[in-house]
């Protein structure tokens, strides 16, 4: 079967056989997925809405799959796969229950399932088909919970009965939004730290990101099945299937992507509008909190790499993995690769390598000379770290915080701003700690160190020399071409358009660019 899809990438990041291949987009993400380990249990359900689990493949490379699917108050159903072996997570799209037959699609790697319920509505037999490779059974099973377990679990007081004297809602946005431009457009990205502080249950209704010095329409608004999509329970597996539900004391994250059609329309600052249902209270309640500035102007810097067809794997969107890598480290919960990008190299084909794919050397990204991105000072370096094989589970040495980026350089690039170089091949390294480097100036080689799947460079700005410590933050590229596409980081179909050269902006997850060689 041919090869699917397949980055790779820093922390942490898994390249995964979704077929042959899945998605690689575990980045760090993975460790915050292991240390919410668990899997929250249904009751059964008349219809669709619960937790299914199935098995894709057999032997060796047989996959575990859980799909969790929720239904809102106006009858649709969101919902996301989880493939618990590769540590990955994906949203569902389309789906549907008509009558006993069940449809959904996983669009980020292009794939399609459909079956059938019995007549119990606790398994649904069907075919999983993937970007055109023949159909594969799959079956599901509903999960149900221990009926002893429901017991035990306390029970939270319904009230109230009389309309609340305020919103004991803690928000708190970690780092403020700064403007950046991509596709011709203009971002705003952030997220809030929601901590109920109530004895009731708090149910998320609607978000809002609204302009903070007028009553103008909302920048973003999410709600429903939108809503659960874009919010996150920390120490909640991923299928969590109540993500905008917060019971008393527990925090959720919402992830914010704003997008306005000119630079003019940027306000000056934000504020964020939240609408919740309190317990059992019948009428909804409303909380507008403060202002917050918004930055403008994101880092200006040239390209890591040079030449033609890299893939933006993992690359800026509210749905990649690097975006949604919520990481403690020494006591703080940061987001380092909130913009970050895995670039790997593409063939005119749309595979990544030629002939033997578990050695690093036919890879078209090995080997290639990283650049400084603007003059700068070094920071940290790390040398010494052997190379995998490719491959998912391939590591050469155990994953931990000191090897997950594998040989690394950090430059710092002044005003704040910090850029991180990750996976490079052992002994390459150009500059050491303390060096002055001018843009321009090759740092080292990509490779396949650390938590890697196969040789690329993840590249990432942040405002610390820290490579999970820190928070991402945006940056502008001087000039690059868009060549294509690809879905779902399928390099197997290379959807292709009329060159389009892009200043300033930043490339987003799955384009394929030219960068030039002389920036």
């Amino acid at each position: 079967m041919k090869t699917i899809s397949k980055v790779r990438h820093f922390v942490p990041t898994r390249r995964t056989p979704f077929i042959t291949t899945f998605l690689a987009v575990c980045t760090l993400l993975c460790l915050a997925t292991l240390l919410a380990a668990g899997l929250a249990a249904q009751s059964p359900n008349t219809d669709l809405a619960g937790t299914w689990k199935g098995e894709l493949g057999e032997g060796a490379g047989k996959l575990h799959l859980v799909i969790t699917i929720t239904k809102s108050a106006d009858g649709a159903f969101s919902g996301e796969l989880e493939s618990v072996d590769q540590g990955a997570t994906l949203p569902m799209d389309s789906i549907t229950l008509k009558t006993d037959q069940v449809r959904f699609e996983v669009k980020a790697v292009g794939g399609l399932y459909e079956g059938k319920l019995n007549p119990a509505r606790t398994e649904i037999a069907g075919t999983w088909t993937q970007s055109g490779a023949p159909a594969q059974p799959l079956n599901f099973a509903r999960v149900t919970a221990n009926a002893a377990e429901e017991k035990a679990v306390p029970s939270v007081p319904e009230g109230p009965k009389e309309k609340p004297l305020s919103v004991f809602l803690d928000v708190l946005v970690p780092i403020a939004p700064t403007a950046f431009k991509a596709d011709g457009k203009w971002h705003l990205v952030y997220e809030l730290h929601l901590n109920n502080m109530d004895r009731w249950n708090y149910q998320l209704t609607k978000v809002e990101a609204i302009p903070g010095d007028s009553s103008a329409r909302p920048l973003v608004a999410y709600t429903g099945a939108v809503l659960d999509a874009v919010t996150r329970r920390p120490g909640q597996p991923p299928s969590d299937k109540e993500k905008s539900k917060l019971p008393p004391g527990t925090m959720g994250v919402v992830y914010l992507w704003a997008t306005l059609d000119t630079e003019e329309a940027i306000p000056s600052t934000i504020r964020q509008r939240l609408t919740v249902k309190i317990g059992t209270y019948p009428e909804e309640q409303t909380v507008v909190t403060a202002p917050i500035t918004i930055g403008k102007g994101a880092v200006a810097i040239s390209a890591p790499l040079r030449g033609e067809h890299w893939l933006a794997g993992n690359g800026p969107s509210n749905t990649s993995g690097h975006r949604r890598a919520l990481i403690p480290i020494d006591g703080h919960a940061a987001i380092a690769q909130r913009f970050a990008i895995d670039w790997v190299k593409l063939r005119d084909d749309g595979k990544t390598y030629q002939g033997d794919e578990k050695d690093n050397k036919n890879y078209l990204a090995y080997g290639n000379e990283a650049y400084a991105v603007a003059d700068g000072v070094v920071t940290e370096t790390k040398d010494g770290i052997p190379e995998n094989v490719p491959g998912l589970d391939s590591r050469a040495v155990p994953i931990t915080l000191e090897t997950v980026g594998g040989n690394h350089v950090i430059l710092d690039i002044g005003g704040g701003h910090f850029a991180f170089y990750a996976h490079l091949q052992p002994g390459s390294l150009r500059v050491k700690l303390g060096d002055k480097v001018r843009r321009g100036q090759v740092i080292g080689l990509v490779g396949n160190s650390g938590n890697s799947t196969e040789p690329h460079l993840h590249f990432h700005i942040s405002n610390g020399n820290s490579p999970l410590g820190s928070e991402g933050l945006p940056y502008s590229l001087t000039s690059f071409e868009v060549v294509g596409h690809v879905e779902g980081l399928n390099a197997a179909e290379i959807k292709k358009g009329p060159v389009e050269v892009h200043k300033n902006e930043i490339p987003t997850e799955n384009e394929v660019v030219n960068f030039s060689d002389n920036p």
